[in-house]
């Protein structure tokens, strides 16, 4: 500690007085609250997966997601109360100039259990105001200050001690991890600043600092600290991700070093746990990375090369990119992310991505908006390799390249033995929900063909007990729609075959259309057309493989004229775009509060996002003596205009899929009423149910706030008979 020798006289075996604790066994206390409170999650997560087994081990009884015995419903009853109070959110006085995440009082909890714990220990029978118990503060709030090290890194590491015996991955225990932090820096303060309020009586302190070295340790110490914590705010990680994480290691190693050579010897067992605790992460992740993505280590995928994973990059509508590795060596559970590296083509950059596919399909999909640094450069390498026709390989050349996987990454409780599931999901969050619903769907049809019977001890049967499930995607134009038509048709087709075969299950799926105020144009690109060639044949006439590089220049050329002006006329429209009701409002700012009241006529996407999703030209601008096949037009509501649509080429009809869905699933203009349709499924559910919800902080503190509302209205397992709700909320950030 600051200008003292606990090691040598005068440590009076860190006793600080007649009455007082001693400091070792301030610090035991610490550890034996902290401890209590992972040993209570550990056995709550035991309780959860005895749950789980209890559920899936009977999965053809009836209601088996409905608790019976009096045991298991007083758990629910707990349960219920704690979900209530920890979703619930705290008001805060907020202005529009200063705005703040609403954080739930679970959140809030936590970190001031922590506060209050550490600064107990720290003043216990100690008087701040009396000056001659200064260095005893000192003292004391240095040793807790180190006993706080090893929950710290305990909290980092992704491969996660802690995260495995709750049950939760490293990205649930980030944020912990972050204020765990603050607090050890607010201890280490106080322990330098009642040091220096000492010294300061008797003019000391520049003393201290020029020539003491335990001192000087410390104080370098704490400034390192310093600058780790102002780093880590969201602001700095969000402007840089790679360049926090390369100065917050490095910063982190100087920190330890510093203070390792100023505590006293008898408290350096408090910097030797994190080291280790670093060590085994770093040793860990390396190995796992290694056996995943070295060929040596799968020989039954056969590969030619060094990496075991080679991955495709395609690009998508909006500015996004779906990156597949087919074959992949890894396993993993819906929901989960891995961190994807293409050295290739982001050098020494690891980002995390959210797997979009299912293990039934043998392939790993990952769908990448386009936003800056290696996103960016994955959607700029797509759009390229998409751009070289080739006769010999088809219409465009598959270029693959070498991907490494760190993962994967995520947990969260099974689905599969909920009653009802409700999932929600806006924009990209579709990438996490979508795999969900598939999952389910998967286990029912694995049900309807195989005797499901009791499953080993450690392995759970391959089934599900859900019956229902309710899907609703928000998007803001039909292209991100398109990138889930296929799945999303195949699951109509699935629950349509299972209901064939008597199974009572049910999933409902809607898809809402809605466009911001900044709606823009979606951009052209230069390499491939995206308007219709005018060709000197019928587009149908002309076989794929006599589509060379040159025709694609040529049938370039020849629209060039038509795609400048359809885009121009596209964003002055866009921009001109007010309102497409009478009333003066927008249908894509409207919410639909029920999706049964709404009429044949009005379910229909309104011209605003039909323009942000497909290309547009008017006729006018067609040079004589040109054709264009299968035209359709719609009425703009601000202009007055026809606009005419055109179908696309050969050449665009690979490299765009098609945005029609199956007709079963409706696609609505305007916003969700979460609150009305999460009751729906509340109201028919026969046990637990689960509400999971994926994408922007206002949709996932709406949906939230709605649950806690409903639980509360509902009075879920109080003697009313309505079921439990499990609530999940996903949004990874930097």
């Amino acid at each position: 500690m600051d200008g003292m020798d606990m090691g040598g006289e005068g440590s009076g075996g860190m006793s600080m007085g007649t009455g007082m604790p001693n400091l070792f066994y301030l610090q035991k206390i610490y550890w034996a609250v902290v401890g209590s409170a992972i040993g209570v999650a550990t056995v709550v997560n035991i309780l959860n997966k005895a749950l789980l087994r209890q559920r899936m081990s009977c999965p053809c009884r009836d209601t088996p997601a409905m608790p019976k015995k009096t045991s298991v419903r007083a758990f629910a009853t707990m349960t219920a109360i704690t979900r209530e109070l920890t979703n619930a959110t705290l008001p805060l006085i907020i202005t529009q100039r200063l705005p703040c995440p609403y954080p739930t009082l679970g959140r809030f909890s936590l970190p001031m259990a922590e506060l209050i714990l550490v600064l107990v220990l720290c003043f216990y029978k100690l008087d701040p105001s009396d000056q001659w118990q200064w260095e005893d503060i000192g003292y004391r709030t240095g040793f807790i200050s180190a006993a706080q090290l090893p929950l710290v890194i305990l909290l980092a590491g992704k491969c996660n001690i802690i995260g495995f015996l709750i049950g939760s991955s490293y990205e649930r225990l980030n944020w912990l991890h972050r204020w765990v932090s603050r607090i050890l820096f607010l201890t280490v303060t106080i322990h330098m600043g009642f040091w220096f309020t000492s010294w300061a009586r008797y003019d000391y302190i520049k003393v201290k600092l020029g020539t003491d070295p335990i001192t000087q340790r410390g104080f370098a110490a704490w400034c390192i600290l310093l600058w780790i914590v102002l780093s880590s705010f969201a602001p700095v990680r969000r402007w840089n991700y790679e360049f926090f994480v390369l100065q917050h290691i490095v910063t982190f190693i100087g920190f330890l070093a510093a203070v390792l050579l100023h505590l006293p010897a008898e408290v350096k067992a408090y910097v030797w746990i994190p080291i280790v605790l670093y060590m085994f992460d770093r040793t860990t992740r390396t190995v796992f990375v290694l056996w995943t993505n070295l060929s040596i280590c799968h020989p039954r995928l056969k590969q030619n090369s060094l990496w075991t994973c080679a991955a495709t990059l395609e690009p998508l509508s909006n500015d996004t990119s779906r990156i597949t590795i087919k074959n992949p060596p890894i396993s993993w559970r819906p929901g989960q992310h891995v961190f994807l590296s293409c050295h290739g083509i982001a050098p020494l950059q690891s980002h995390p991505f959210t797997i979009a596919s299912i293990s039934q399909d043998n392939r790993m999909d990952f769908l990448v908006k386009c936003k800056s640094g290696a996103t960016k450069r994955f959607f700029a390498h797509a759009e390229r390799c998409q751009s070289l026709p080739t006769s010999n390989q088809g219409l465009h050349r598959q270029q693959t390249f070498s991907a490494v996987l760190d993962g994967p990454y995520g947990r969260m409780r099974s689905l599969r033995q909920f009653d009802s599931l409700f999932l929600i999901a806006g924009g990209s969050g579709g990438t996490f929900i979508v795999p969900l619903m598939r999952d389910i769907v998967a286990a029912w049809k694995q049900r309807s063909t195989a005797d499901i019977k009791g499953g080993r001890f450690l392995h759970m049967p391959k089934t599900a007990v859900t019956r229902y499930i309710r899907f609703v995607w928000v998007v803001k134009s039909r292209d991100q729609y398109a990138w889930f038509t296929d799945q999303l048709s195949q699951v109509v087709e699935d629950i349509e075959e299972l209901r064939r075969g008597s199974e009572e299950v049910e999933v409902e799926m809607s898809i809402y259309i809605t466009c911001d105020t900044a709606l823009k144009a979606q951009p052209q690109t230069d390499s491939v057309p995206t308007q219709v060639p005018i060709l000197r044949n019928k587009p149908e006439e002309i076989p794929l493989s006599d589509l060379t590089i040159r025709d694609a220049e040529k049938a370039k050329a020849e629209t060039i004229s038509i795609h400048s002006a359809a885009s121009k006329s596209t964003a002055e429209q866009l921009t001109n775009k007010k309102a497409c009701k009478p009333d003066g409002t927008c249908c894509c700012a409207t919410t639909i509060e029920d999706e049964d009241a709404i009429t044949k006529a009005d379910d229909q996407p309104c011209c605003c996002c039909e323009l942000s999703s497909a290309p547009v030209s008017t006729a006018q601008h067609a040079p004589s003596g040109s054709t264009v096949d299968e035209k359709t037009s719609c009425r703009s509501s601000t202009t007055g205009t026809d606009i005419t649509r055109s179908s696309t080429s050969p050449l665009d009809r690979v490299r765009s899929p098609p945005t029609a869905g199956h007709p079963s699933v409706p696609v609505l203009t305007g916003r969700p009423h979460p609150k009305t349709l999460i009751r729906k499924t509340l109201e028919q559910a026969l046990g637990e149910s689960a509400v999971v919800v994926c994408g922007p902080q206002g949709l996932i503190n709406n949906v939230r706030s709605n649950v806690v509302a409903l639980s509360d209205e509902r009075a879920v397992h109080k003697g009313t008979g309505a079921q439990g709700i499990y609530f999940w909320a996903e949004g990874f950030e930097y």
